[in-house]
């Protein structure tokens, strides 16, 4: 009988065990995931592939939980310079008193600093995808490439002059140069992102639409976040946030609402027959009591619906796992339910719910063989996640970032034994303390 040739992988993971998120959410225990370049190239038990397979570098984590990257469809992440910046204040008081303000006195320096500080955040607490609304989101796209997390990036668009591209018209050409400058990219996808409806007129959102349907992209806005706003709204333009968008016809599938908090019963068929996307950014929302966004109205209609932070000066951090356990919670206390969003739901949101959301489906958000190689080990070696009896409940209401162990981006090895790999966390945290002052004295 002639011997079995073995196939070559660069990568191959075991752990105790491996929650895949695919289509029949399966959890392979122990279980192990083999990597091939960028590219996952076989998911399944261990000794199975570990008789087939002939690994570079073998991975062992005998009390560790593989799953995929989690994705934080929502976020702005240089205000981790402006974390604890203004607290305790309402929405309007603190972005119109506070946050503008201090956005002032932005340029690309301070902007790519304060991205890499949230990326070093973001990778050693699982997040291996972010979307990013912000200004010069050039820079925020430099710092993701250079540090290797996925990213999808858009500049924040106004109707009134901007700190970085000047006169609001400017702001379409800086968007589209953006799109081509990052066409092709492995890691990092430009979306269109004006800021909402109560900063941006009627004709600059066509505008705008127009523009992500030329590249084929994403178009995010924030959307129905305070009831304020959606009074304001229903003055101005006789309709709800969602019913003006929908007049407009700007509601379709690569539409991406951010929040959606407050949504009435129309809201919600509108959404749902639209095939738009919704993230949810429930610690924010409770920071700035917002209120609750109906998650579960959304996801019984067939909504997609991601999971986001938003960004540190309305959370204040950007872990994940800690915004999983609030958003479970969250919907129990909105249902008087405490069936539901249970944590295997509550999960999907950060995988493979942000991935549709950001147009990423089939691409992250699983471990299944031909999906991109983001990963995350969780060192399940420890007091809070001992014994263990539901990997998902363990996730979800006992983990947090400071759990992590080890991440891959794209086949690549950028945390190990809770260490950064990519970049210089030291450096960056010193940049960010020296650009903190400056911002202060401005």
């Amino acid at each position: 009988m002639p011997e079995m040739t073995l196939k070559p992988v660069d990568y191959l993971f075991r752990a105790a065990y491996v929650l895949t998120l695919d289509e029949e959410n399966r959890v392979v225990a122990p279980g192990a995931v083999a990597v091939r370049g960028d590219t996952i190239v076989a998911v399944g038990p261990a000794p199975e592939l570990e008789a087939a397979l002939a690994p570079a570098r073998v991975l062992d984590y005998p009390l560790g939980l593989l799953l995929p990257g989690l994705i934080n469809a929502h976020t702005h992440a240089a205000m981790s310079l402006f974390r604890g910046l203004a607290d305790d204040l309402p929405l309007e008081d603190w972005l119109n008193s506070h946050i503008f303000p201090a956005e002032r006195h932005l340029d690309r320096e301070v902007v790519y600093w304060g991205t890499k500080l949230a990326v070093a955040e973001m990778l050693l607490s699982g997040t291996t995808c972010f979307c990013d609304m912000y200004l010069f989101a050039d820079a925020v796209a430099r710092a993701a490439a250079e540090t290797g997390i996925r990213a999808v990036v858009g500049e924040v668009l106004y109707d009134f002059p901007s700190p970085n591209y000047g006169p609001p018209d400017d702001g379409l050409k800086f968007t589209a140069d953006l799109c081509r400058a990052y066409q092709g990219h492995p890691r990092i996808k430009v979306a269109v992102q004006p800021h909402a409806v109560y900063t941006c007129s009627p004709d600059l959102l066509i505008k705008r639409k127009e523009l992500a349907d030329r590249y084929d992209t994403r178009w995010i806005i924030h959307l129905a976040e305070t009831p304020r706003e959606v009074a304001e709204c229903q003055a101005r333009f006789g309709a709800t946030p969602v019913g003006h968008l929908e007049r407009l016809g700007l509601l379709q599938p690569n539409t991406v609402a951010d929040h959606a908090v407050v949504l009435n019963e129309v809201d919600l068929e509108l959404l749902a027959a639209s095939g738009a996307g919704v993230v949810h950014c429930p610690e924010s929302n409770m920071k700035l009591a917002s209120g609750i966004a109906p998650v579960t109205e959304l996801l019984a209609r067939g909504v997609p619906v991601g999971l986001g932070t938003d960004g540190c000066a309305s959370n204040n951090n950007l872990d994940l796992l800690s915004e999983l356990d609030t958003a479970a919670k969250l919907a129990k206390v909105r249902n008087l339910d405490p069936t539901a969003l249970p944590a295997r739901q509550a999960l999907g949101l950060a995988t493979r719910g942000g991935a549709q959301v950001l147009g990423l489906e089939g691409v992250v958000g699983q471990l299944a063989p031909g999906f991109k190689a983001d990963l995350v080990v969780i060192d399940l070696d420890q007091p809070h996640l001992t014994p263990l009896y539901d990997p998902y409940s363990h996730l979800v209401y006992a983990a947090s970032g400071g759990d992590v162990q080890t991440v891959m981006v794209d086949g690549r090895l950028l945390v190990a034994d809770r260490r950064l790999l990519s970049f210089e966390v030291a450096e960056t945290m010193a940049r960010a303390r020296e650009l903190s002052r400056k911002l202060k004295k401005g």
